[in-house]
């Protein structure tokens, strides 16, 4: 603080020294207000509207919104509170300004909430994707949950407040681009504050963000443009100011994008937030445009060499037209045969090592040599204009491949080897500019997203070797890292996540939060068609359901949202197929509202936090899958249990006992604080949580006044 603002401040306090003698909680409030209110990014904290809670069931006491009638649109009258007073059956009676009372369906209210309102909240399972294992008991599982990332920010504090080691979001930018709400365009253009509803939005967010992540060692990772970078960098300082934060530019598009009245923009800035002993690590040096990458890949045609001189080498192959392989190759011709007269292969190509002016070279290989490489896989088919091309690997690199080296990570559909030659390349510090190829937004992410899903278009995805390549400084040394991305959009971070394990043998976990908000043109007409938000027309086309969890399907199943095959490769790094997909697991998500009754073991929505208990016993194993469950206990395979009533102690030791499972985390249903402590201590050594006997306030969550 200047000496100029330092005096001031003194000056204010003074006043209110004075003027607060009468008030001396006013007093207190204020003084407090300005000992710790930085002089620095200065916002109005404006509320966005409630927020709306579908699939809540109304009960009496609740705030509800009135929807508008099918095929209308939504007006400022539909943004008005009422209060329930009374719910019947299908019938809920709302008290009107006035004092009167309305009965109106249920099907046309909906619950809404503010900020520092409690809820309960939990999340039920609308399904999975096992890919590791026949139920993937023992692979990597992962999580996308649909719901507003607010509340599920303040719900994944249960599970994992100071566990996240990384979080990478792309937010939106507040362009004003009308596609996807979180895409771009939370803020009205019409709003007379939008740089102040922004920062509003982002802070509530940011400061949960921080809650859980790991204080001692973990990243935030932010992208964005340079419509709130400056704004961004800002609240960042100040929510995070014991942290180390970084800024780097990242060239997504290099041609350009077009702006009025402004620089043709190239490039975004990715804000690396740093806590504790978090910093980036050394990396193999994949980007650096200096370098010329390793070839291993050379044209089995000897180019400036001639049959005539090398009448051994100039003969026939047989390459299959659909290019999956070299069916056979004939002997060397003599000097005076001609080429045509030897006989074509139905269904092949005969190709001959032939000149673009038609002049006769010849291969670089003998037929008992390339006999030999095709056993090995070292011979590689592609497209030419003439129809196709042969490659082969070269006798210095086959004998890295042999040394271990280079690492073959898998066969192409030609039968040629993929290689993994990091180790050849050397390791570098990162730097804050960044322009690689590997990161155009159009190539590899709208065109790699159009691969996995030809049916459907998603608006600005990130390149999946972005992401790869933003976590990889900060995860590559935690093989077991939990990452979190609350601006979820079309998972790319998910699918990153998937590379970097399918690199190291990783099981590195994340958790996706996105809504299944629809754009706008979308919205106009199902308005037209009659089509509500809730009804399942609507909601089959919403970001979560539409995109996410469609793409993060196509990318661990190697088969694309129309069910073909995905054709392809991924770049850099390790080169292997799409269509090989991962060996992971994922379980998808609603978030689920519930009311404040109380949650019994038997009760329908104790399935809702059944997941939470699972997230915060480490995710381990597939959800819900008990080997032992009685009316006082739960136990499951994965070293996690649920008991709940003490009385039936006896039986549930007995039953771990019989199982042999090695207990590492115990939830125990109990008000007794004696009780627990004792139990604690009984389990030294394992992860004993206290839960409410009133299990839905374990649960309950609430925004902080900010």
């Amino acid at each position: 603080m200047s000496k100029k603002s330092e005096q001031l401040f003194n000056e204010i306090k003074a006043a209110l020294a004075e003027t607060g003698k009468d008030n001396s909680g006013l007093l207190d409030r204020l003084g407090g207000y300005l000992n710790t209110k930085d002089f620095g990014l200065v916002f109005e904290r404006n509320l966005p509207d409630d927020m709306r809670l579908y699939g809540k069931p109304i009960v009496k006491g609740d705030m509800v919104h009135i929807l508008p009638s099918r095929g209308s649109k939504e007006s400022e009258s539909n943004r008005i509170a009422y209060p329930v007073s009374k719910v019947d059956a299908a019938m809920v009676t709302i008290v009107m300004p006035d004092g009167s009372s309305q009965s109106m369906h249920k099907d046309d209210l909906v619950p809404v909430t503010s900020y520092d309102t409690p809820i309960y909240a939990g999340l039920h399972e609308t399904g999975r994707v096992v890919h590791d294992g026949a139920d993937g008991s023992e692979g990597v599982w992962n999580a996308v949950i649909n719901g507003e990332n607010f509340h599920a920010l303040e719900m994944l504090l249960f599970p994992f407040a100071g566990k996240v080691d990384a979080i990478y979001i792309d937010p939106p930018y507040n362009t004003g681009a009308r596609d996807w709400k979180y895409n771009n365009s939370y803020v009205d253009k019409s709003d007379g504050y939008p740089h102040s509803k922004w920062l509003a939005m982002m802070e509530r967010r940011l400061k949960l963000a921080k809650k859980l992540l790991n204080p001692s060692k973990s990243v935030l990772i932010c992208t964005i443009d340079e419509k709130e970078y400056l704004n961004l960098g800002l609240l960042l300082n100040d929510i995070f100011p014991d942290a180390r934060v970084r800024m780097v530019s990242s060239v997504i598009n290099p041609a350009g994008s077009t702006r009025k009245k402004v620089f043709s923009r190239t490039n975004e800035f990715v804000y690396f937030v740093m806590l504790g002993d978090a910093a980036p690590l050394k990396v193999r040096d994949i980007w650096s445009e200096k370098r010329k990458p390793v070839q291993y890949w050379f044209p089995l045609r000897r180019s400036g060499s001639f049959r005539v001189d090398y009448p051994n080498l100039f003969y026939p192959i047989y390459v299959k037209k659909d290019l999956l392989g070299i069916d056979s190759f004939g002997d060397p011709l003599p000097l005076d045969a001609d080429r045509s007269t030897v006989p074509d292969k139905e269904g092949c190509w005969t190709v001959f090592p032939i000149r673009d002016d038609g002049r006769e070279e010849r291969w670089q290989a003998s037929p008992e040599r390339l006999q030999y490489l095709i056993n090995h896989g070292y011979v590689k088919l592609g497209k030419s204009k003439d129809g196709v091309s042969i490659a082969y690997i070269k006798s210095g690199n086959i004998k890295k491949i042999e040394s271990g080296e280079y690492a073959v990570t898998g066969h192409n559909d030609d039968g040629s080897v993929i290689l993994d030659t990091s180790k050849s390349i050397p390791m570098v510090d990162p730097g804050t500019q960044w322009r690689f190829r590997s990161h155009s937004a159009k190539t590899y992410g709208s065109e790699l997203l159009s691969n996995l899903m030809p049916d459907r278009v998603f608006p600005f995805p990130k390149s999946l070797y972005a992401v790869e390549d933003a976590l990889r400084f900060f995860v590559q040394d935690n093989p077991d890292a939990l990452i979190l991305d609350f601006f979820a959009g079309s998972g790319t971070t998910a699918h990153a996540v998937m590379r970097l394990n399918h690199q190291d043998g990783g099981r590195r976990r994340t958790i996706s939060v996105t809504n299944n908000e629809i754009s706008d043109k979308e919205e106009m007409e199902f308005t037209k068609s009659k089509y509500r938000k809730g009804d399942p027309e609507w909601e089959s086309k919403g970001i979560c359901r539409y995109i996410t969890i469609p793409r993060i399907t196509a990318a661990l199943t190697g088969i694309t949202s129309t069910g073909a095959s995905i054709s392809g490769s991924y770049k850099f790094i390790d080169e292997f197929p799409m269509k090989d997909g991962f060996k992971e697991n994922f379980v998808f998500y609603d978030m689920a509202y519930m009311n404040p009754d109380d949650l019994e073991r038997n009760a329908p929505q104790f399935s809702d936090v059944d997941a939470l208990l699972w997230m915060r016993a480490g995710m381990l194993g597939a959800p819900g899958s008990a080997v032992v469950d009685t009316k006082n206990y739960m136990v499951f395979r994965e070293g996690w249990a649920v008991l709940f009533d003490y009385a039936g102690i006896r039986e549930f030791e007995s039953a771990l006992s019989s199982s042999g499972i090695q207990l590492k985390t115990l939830f125990f249903v109990t008000d007794n604080n004696d009780r627990f402590r004792k139990l604690a201590a009984k389990y030294e050594g394992c992860n004993v949580v206290q839960l409410y006997k009133s299990m839905l306030r374990s649960f309950q969550i609430a925004a902080e006044t900010v």
